[in-house]
């Protein structure tokens, strides 16, 4: 089971490049500079920030997975000891 947990985690990892979450984020952001009066063309090639609420929001998505992780591979590694345990039936008292 831990070995299993190792494998979920480092296959539903992000790799490194253009995720989702990315295109998301520069989408959010796109429609953040056009409500406050920026343009975002592609013409202008300006240093790309992120608001403050997607790096809270990042943050604390990485923070979640990070943590149900975790708690998934302890709950496997219990229910792989608790298999081990011999079932106590009552008529060998």
């Amino acid at each position: 089971m831990l070995l299993i947990g190792f494998v979920v985690y480092f296959w539903v990892t992000p790799k490194e490049g253009v995720s989702a979450n990315e295109i998301a984020a520069a989408n959010v952001a796109r429609m953040e500079a056009k409500v406050a009066g920026g343009s975002s063309s592609s013409k202008s090639k300006s240093k790309h920030t992120e608001s403050p609420f997607m790096k809270k929001f990042k943050e604390t998505q990485e923070k979640q997975f990070r943590y149900m992780t975790i708690i998934l591979m302890i709950l496997g590694v219990g229910f792989l000891g608790y298999s081990f345990i011999k079932p106590r039936l009552d008529s060998e008292r």
